[in-house]
């Protein structure tokens, strides 16, 4: 059944989610936090290997070496920029504020602000700290889930159906992932699988519709640019630098695009 792996990446994260928020409050903040730092450090890890495909040998057979690392640089930067003038980052929170408002109770939310000493809206009767939390937990969730080679190929194998191993292993990280994120930042993990099923669907369902376009070379440059936009995202886990990832991400599909027109003319 195609679209089947993604339907089971968003159930693992409804829960892994369910679980983290059950006993993320039983762990010591010292424990939350090295749980933390070590899936920004995993991260980094996967980011890393991802670069990797820069050096694929049908993409530097496509474009050459030096065009290779150039096609993710300006897919990166054009893509920045794009983003940016589109204001996706804050578009992306902004969706996180409007599913707050739309999934969280107000007995939830003032339930436990005595618990967590947290600031109170007097208006809302929300509980600040909780709101911004869930915001931040959609925001890092949607990015870090959405973004990869396996959310994107995964995808696509799926809508091709060449089989859904890749979101089957997605799956069982994002799992592991849901729980631990989900202890530290709450319920906005757990909406953070609506932006998995809507960006994985509409890839599987394109595949669908399209076939088999794209080839190792275009595989290989999304698979660069997408670790780029990982290393942002463990920056972010880690505290270095909040970086805007979600501005960054028209770059996952100009760097296909840009391989296809150096490919044209070499």
């Amino acid at each position: 059944m195609r679209g089947l792996g993604t339907i089971i990446n968003v159930l693992a994260i409804l829960a892994g989610s369910g679980l983290g928020i059950l006993i993320g409050h039983r762990l010591p903040t010292r424990t939350q936090v090295t749980v933390m730092d070590a899936l920004g450090l995993f991260t980094l890890v996967i980011a890393a290997m991802n670069c990797f495909a820069l050096v694929d040998a049908p993409y530097v057979a496509a474009v050459g070496t030096a065009a290779a690392v150039l096609i993710v640089l300006g897919a990166v930067v054009l893509g920045g920029i794009t983003g940016s003038l589109w204001s996706l980052e804050d578009r992306l929170q902004d969706l996180g504020e409007w599913l707050r408002t739309r999934l969280s109770s107000g007995r939830f939310w003032r339930g436990r602000r005595a618990k967590d000493g947290l600031a109170n809206d007097a208006l809302t009767g929300h509980d600040v700290g909780e709101d911004s939390r869930f915001v931040e937990g959609f925001v890092t969730g949607s990015l870090l889930f959405c973004i990869g080679p396996l959310a994107i190929m995964g995808s696509l194998s799926d809508g091709l159906g060449q089989g859904n191993e890749q979101l089957l292993l997605k799956s069982t990280l994002d799992f592991f992932a849901s729980l631990a994120f989900a202890a530290t930042l709450g319920w906005g993990v757990a909406a953070s699988a609506l932006s998995v099923g809507v960006v994985q669907g509409l890839i599987t369902t394109l595949a669908l519709l399209l076939g088999n376009v794209l080839g190792g070379a275009e595989v290989a440059s999304i698979s660069a640019t997408g670790g780029i936009l990982l290393l942002g995202v463990g920056l972010r886990i880690l505290q270095v630098r909040a970086v805007p990832v979600a501005n960054l991400l028209p770059a996952v599909v100009l760097a296909p695009l840009l391989t296809l027109l150096v490919a044209q003319f070499r």
